[in-house]
């Protein structure tokens, strides 16, 4: 048997013509779904470690993660009750395999390979077998997708929860291509299992992250544009699923109200971030516009516009209307609509050219569409390759709380207070607890698992000057950037300040080192 992802026509050498068929249209779906996956996965376990880094949100997950099941029920009901789901998944990953950065990123690499998987599921059912493998290609190329690959945050896994509702709902919009809808019993059977299974997983992919429901919602959009295409009525079905959907959803939106102070680091979209969503709506109506199929046949435009365009401006909407939210990892799964578009524009580029060139009668026209696809991504792998390997690094992230943790390991003496300018810098201890071992915390009354916090519960100002003046020498972790004692866009908080007086008035610096993007400084009482 000898496939053709080109036309998605099959050759059937011997054997019963319609089991070649079929058996032809699994290998297909095999080479489309798998060489893209496999593809993910190998660019997600290549510099999984990082050199050993990790970052202040993956630090956030690695400590809470690192609790018992109470524990962390306790923390959500105060903070982060957004990554409720997540935290308890990444528990549940270091109970079985033990605590370890691959155990906390290896879910984010098997969410692409997921998001990947089903992206060219999807491409293949709007544009055919070539559009399919161009489009899971494209998504697991992108640099901003191999980053959140490898982190140990929840996006990956939200981006994956998108792509399968994606293939659920078209595979229920268009039960087997065009000719489906007219089959009653397929249509049936399209209701009955690719519709409950669309609303269980948008629930799901909501509990992780409920800003994907700008997902659902720009779901809601396709199913408003193929019914105008004639298709049966879909809005219905489509408002049907949010039976399930909405109350589901709707305690964690409104458990997450309180905590929104949590999100006010988030400033205004700037100028940069308005150009980048410009861009990006701008390639992909660019990609609308290529020439597709037969009108009557599935189209990956009425499907990955809204993918790309409703989630990007919908948070857009609401970061002026409301406060500002927009942070481009929190609509990652936008880039499932992105490709879609430029995967389909690409097969229809790597069939337009050979096409050409045989019309011409060109040695070159002999180019299988397949073949010219391998060459493009292959240099769009090397253009992109310095990219890649930069991600790899501690450098591509905020900071790195390991090597300020050694730094500190290093500097400090037995007995040393240590103070945390902000308090947030505390997730270097929490970490890696042994590089603090024999030093006093000054500030900190309360930890953060018996307070249910992040960060633990510091003193007022008055016990924390007291107890700094009580310490021969002090060693301060804080931000590579930092001026002040705050943490921007926060002004300093009266702890910080008064830290930072004390060490003004009656310490002097004798030692500082900068690593990782953290500022490890050793003070002395001034003589």
């Amino acid at each position: 048997m000898s496939l053709d992802l080109d036309h998605g026509t099959t050759a059937v050498l011997g054997g019963s013509a319609a089991r070649g068929r079929v058996g032809a249209s699994r290998a297909r779906s095999l080479v489309v779904c798998g060489v893209p996956a496999l593809l993910a996965l190998v660019l997600g376990l290549w510099g999984l470690r990082r050199q050993g880094a990790i970052w202040r949100d993956e630090a956030a997950t690695w400590e809470v993660a690192r609790r018992s099941i109470p524990e962390i029920w306790h923390l959500v009901g105060q903070v982060d009750v957004v990554h409720w789901l997540y935290y308890l998944l990444i528990h549940t990953v270091f109970e079985v395999f033990g605590a370890s950065l691959a155990a906390l990123r290896l879910p984010s690499v098997l969410g692409l390979v997921v998001a990947v998987a089903a992206t060219a599921a999807t491409g293949r059912r709007l544009g055919g077998p070539l559009a399919g493998l161009a489009a899971g290609l494209v998504l697991a190329l992108l640099p901003v997708m191999q980053r959140y690959a490898q982190e140990g945050r929840s996006f990956a896994l939200v981006a994956a929860g998108v792509a399968v509702a994606t293939w659920l709902l078209v595979g229920a919009v268009y039960p087997a291509g065009p000719t489906a809808a007219r089959d009653g019993r397929r249509w049936r059977d399209a209701w009955g299992w690719r519709w409950g299974a669309y609303a269980a997983v948008v629930l799901v992919t909501a509990l992780l992250n409920w800003l994907s429901l700008f997902a659902w919602a720009a779901h809601g959009v396709t199913v408003v544009l193929a019914r105008r295409r004639g298709r049966r009525p879909l809005l219905s079905r489509w408002l049907t699923t949010a039976v399930v959907i909405v109350p589901g959803t709707l305690p964690l939106i409104l458990a997450s109200r309180p905590q929104a102070s949590q999100v006010a680091w988030i400033p205004p979209a700037s100028a940069a971030s308005l150009l980048g969503v410009t861009a990006m709506l701008a390639v992909g109506l660019v990609c609308a516009r290529i020439p597709r199929r037969a009108p009557e046949e599935p189209s990956p435009v009425p499907v990955g516009l809204p993918l790309l365009a409703v989630p990007q401006l919908g948070l857009l909407l609401a970061s002026l209307l409301v406060e500002p939210l927009y942070v481009d990892r929190y609509v990652l799964f936008t880039y499932i609509g992105l490709s879609l578009l430029v995967g389909s524009t690409v097969a229809w580029a790597v069939r337009a050219v050979p096409a050409y060139g045989r019309a011409r009668g060109r040695e070159w026209g002999r180019v299988r569409g397949e073949a010219l696809l391998a060459g493009v991504m292959a240099v769009a792998f090397l253009a992109l390759l310095p990219l890649e390997v930069g991600l790899r690094t501690w450098a591509s992230r905020t900071d790195d709380v390991r090597v300020a943790a050694h730094k500190v390991a290093e500097l400090a003496r037995p007995g040393d207070g240590v103070v945390f300018l902000p308090d947030q810098r505390r997730d270097a201890a929490l970490v890696t607890p042994g590089a603090f071992r024999g030093l006093d915390d000054v500030a900190l009354t309360e930890s953060p698992v018996a307070s249910g916090t992040l960060y633990g519960v510091e003193a007022a100002p008055e016990r924390i000057r007291a107890a700094m003046l009580a310490h021969r020498r002090i060693v301060v972790v804080s931000d590579a950037d930092d001026k002040s004692g705050g943490s921007a866009p926060f002004p300093p908080s009266p702890r910080d300040l008064v830290k930072r007086a004390v060490l003004d008035r009656h310490f002097t610096a004798t030692g500082v080192a900068e690593t990782g993007g953290r500022r490890v400084t050793v003070y002395e009482r001034a003589r």
